[in-house]
């Protein structure tokens, strides 16, 4: 499953909106399944590139092949976001 244009910038907005990543996560999973959504600390994350930022918060596009991940910043490979605060 690709995640869409309108999917990312949906999360975008709930994770610039929530009051915290845990609860931003749990509100894509809700809304936008079955999208995986995971919070990783910004230090995990760091070197990489986010397809959105919002203040603090930035939101990464992940693409597996079955059993690894990796960040991706193709909408059409991705099907997980990570999220960090920081």
């Amino acid at each position: 499953m690709a995640i869409t244009p309108e999917q990312l910038e949906e999360a975008a907005r709930i994770v610039g909106a929530a009051e915290s990543l845990r609860g931003a996560a749990a509100q894509i999973r809700e809304r936008l399944a079955p999208l995986h959504a995971l919070v990783l600390d910004a230090f995990d994350m760091r070197g990489e590139t986010p397809a959105r930022r919002m203040e603090q918060r930035a939101l990464y596009l992940m693409s597996t092949d079955g059993h690894c991940w990796s960040v991706t910043p193709e909408l059409t490979r991705a099907s997980a976001l990570v999220l960090t605060q920081g």
